[in-house]
């Protein structure tokens, strides 16, 4: 061990849970969370009811609500493929109904990339890349169909410029896309961020051509679009791209313009706002990457529960690339203040959005009586309350502590499974631990100190029945 690790370690575990402190526990964070709107939309549609998501995108066409109709979209064509039998029928009952035309190209385009992944076409196999293109290819005339239903839509656009992307589109055909997406709204992110892609070095284009067309695109956005934050996406594409740098980094200036820019951007909205979420992840990414980690402490109080899934996914699990990173940020920070100077306070504010949508709920269900637990638990670094549950089992919860104890500050961010991890550990009983919020649900079965199995989801998302879910545990024996 490095002597500077050794007098870095007590900082961490006197500062660490202090620096933060403020900000929502990992089991409050959710990926890709939809808003209230659409999240009763996508419940109603796992049930098989296209009613809800009908009347949600007739609305946005309406209002010529053309950022929202874009998320909307996105988020029904993801859901209809893990549950297709609602757009089916949607289509069957209107087959010219431009929302569900627009959903069925999204669907095909997404279920294209599900097939083909996001890895580097070298790791992609040579029957991925067909059934890709066939799907991209049959996605050409219900593109089309979408555009020509609603002719001032530019989603459909949007659609054509990944699709355009995967099936190697040449240069005139991306321009002609384009073209067409700004006469519809000249100032659409979806579009733009899809042209950005086609343009960056890993696709078509190159670094200084990415980094000239969200430049232009910022510049000419109007104050508070959230295409000022288009240069900040090209700062990650060239992040991560696979390029030896030279010193001095010619992109430096750029970048940092570009996260000065965002970080204006975001001022703008108030915290923990959805709307931001997008481009405050990539923003926390930028900001962490350059070790300027107060600026990205600051970026991830901003987020609050609401992580993307872009950038993070480029680098592993989406949700668990961002709670590494938002954890390893603390822990840095933690590194700097000396040991026997005070913690520092999170700023002042109002209680923050996620406690009173997002706080998460968490028990968990110990096959023991409670005398057993409570004699299990006395070194977990944990408050615990429990209650009898029936003859021979224990519900367990958390009681909060202001000020955790150094074991604690040790253990995973989520306290009720690391103290279950410690309690049931030289136990013969096992204990499952049980998470949920408005969005995401999640489970842990621990015995002997071990995690025996584990799964989340989201709320919205369909649940299989008994039968799928025999079958399936079945094929994996």
């Amino acid at each position: 061990m490095r002597l500077t690790a050794l007098f870095t370690i007590p900082r961490v575990l006197r500062h660490s849970d202090a620096i933060g402190a403020d900000l929502p526990p990992d089991e409050a964070v959710v990926l890709d969370a939809a808003d209230p709107s659409l999240r009763a939309a996508l419940t109603a549609a796992a049930a098989g009811d296209h009613a809800p998501a009908a009347e949600l995108l007739a609305a946005t066409r309406e209002h010529a609500q053309w950022e929202r109709r874009d998320a909307c979209v996105s988020g029904l064509a993801r859901a209809s493929l893990h549950h297709p039998g609602w757009l089916d029928s949607w289509l069957e009952e209107s087959p010219e109904d431009p929302d569900a035309v627009l959903v069925k190209a999204d669907q095909y385009v997404y279920q294209a990339w599900k097939i083909r992944t996001g890895a580097r076409a070298r790791h992609v196999e040579h029957d991925q890349f067909q059934a890709f293109h066939a799907l991209l290819r049959d996605a050409v005339p219900v593109i089309s169909a979408a555009a020509e239903l609603n002719p001032d839509d530019p989603v459909p656009w949007r659609i054509a410029l990944t699709q355009a992307r995967g099936i190697q589109a040449p240069r005139e055909v991306f321009h002609s896309y384009l073209a067409e997406a700004n006469d519809r709204d000249p100032h659409h992110e979806g579009c733009h961020v899809q042209a950005l892609q086609y343009l960056c070095r890993k696709w078509y284009g190159s670094h200084e051509e990415m980094f000239a067309f969200a430049e232009e695109a910022a510049d000419q956005a109007p104050p508070g679009s959230k295409l000022h934050a288009l240069p900040l996406q090209a700062v990650v594409e060239y992040l991560i791209s696979d390029d030896e740098v030279d010193e001095p980094d010619l992109y430096t200036p750029r970048t940092e313009a570009a996260v000065t820019r965002a970080q204006a951007l975001s001022d703008a909205y108030a915290p923990g706002d959805r709307e931001a979420a997008g481009f405050r992840n990539h923003l926390a990414l930028v900001l962490w990457s350059m070790n300027r980690y107060e600026e990205a402490l600051a970026a991830f109080r901003s987020i609050g529960v609401h992580a993307t899934t872009f950038p993070w996914t480029y680098f592993g699990d989406a949700r668990a690339e961002f709670l590494e990173a938002r954890s390893d940020t603390r822990v840095e920070l933690a590194m700097k203040v000396p040991f026997f100077r005070p913690s520092p306070k999170p700023p002042a504010g109002d209680t923050p959005a996620w406690e009173q949508e997002q706080a998460p709920r968490s028990v968990a269900i110990a096959a023991t009586g409670p005398a057993e637990v409570a004699q299990a638990a006395l070194i977990c670094g944990h408050s615990l309350r429990t209650a009898p549950a029936g003859n021979s089992h224990t519900y367990v919860e958390i009681v909060p502590d202001p000020v955790r104890g150094t074991r604690a500050a040790l253990l995973p961010e989520d306290p009720l499974t690391s103290a279950a991890d410690n309690f049931t550990t030289g136990e013969d009983w096992p204990a499952l631990v049980l998470h949920r919020t408005p969005e995401r649900s999640s489970f842990a079965l621990l015995h002997r100190g071990r995690k025996v199995a584990s799964h989340s989801w989201e709320t919205a998302a369909p649940a299989v029945d008994h039968a799928e879910a025999t079958a399936t545990a079945g094929a994996s024996r």
